[in-house]
């Protein structure tokens, strides 16, 4: 059987690593999909590969990533080895963006997506304590934060501006299977 396909997308500061890295520690048999990114390792955040931008396409080209994208003048990938993990037949999650849904869910139709959202006041407050953007930037990624997912894409919504073990529960709840 197999495995299934998460992708959690949200705007940025909604914790989507927070709560992907509190799944995995409840759930080891989960694969965490480790991101590329053409951002300086040192950059702090989220738990992720940091690459030059060519050495990204040059991976990209040799089809070392599954799903690729661009947004915020960076390239993101999600490694190709998320097929193998699948075929395996064990659950892969990774963090999204909604630049890659309309791909992702033509390359895997039977992929969930979790839409992690918290309030206006609570992602100002997060992408500050972050210390990578200048207010001009977080002020930008704010007024994004209400996105629309792409036409025929549907998500279950975890909300995280509350208690944190909640949205994790919340998160918990939507990777379980579907039952009959």
């Amino acid at each position: 059987m197999a495995g299934r396909l998460f992708a959690v997308v949200g705007p940025s500061g909604a914790g989507k690593d927070t709560l992907m890295a509190a799944a995995g520690a409840r759930r080891p048999d989960l694969v965490l999909a480790r991101r590329v990114i053409t951002r300086p390792a040192d950059a702090g955040g989220e738990a992720f590969d940091g690459v030059t931008e060519a050495e990204f396409l040059k991976r990209r080209d040799a089809g070392d990533f599954a799903l690729w994208w661009q947004a915020h003048g960076l390239y993101y990938g999600i490694p190709a080895s998320i097929d193998r993990a699948l075929a395996e037949g064990r659950d892969v999650v990774f963090n999204g963006s909604r630049a890659v849904l309309a791909a992702a869910v033509a390359r895997y139709p039977q992929m969930a997506v979790l839409l992690v959202t918290a309030s206006a006041e609570v992602l100002a407050e997060r992408l500050a304590a972050r210390g990578r953007e200048s207010a001009g930037e977080i002020a930008a990624r704010l007024g994004r934060a209400g996105f629309a997912l792409p036409k025929g894409v549907e998500a279950r919504e975890i909300r995280n501006d509350g208690a944190l073990g909640n949205a994790v529960a919340a998160m918990l709840a939507a990777l379980q299977p579907e039952r009959a």
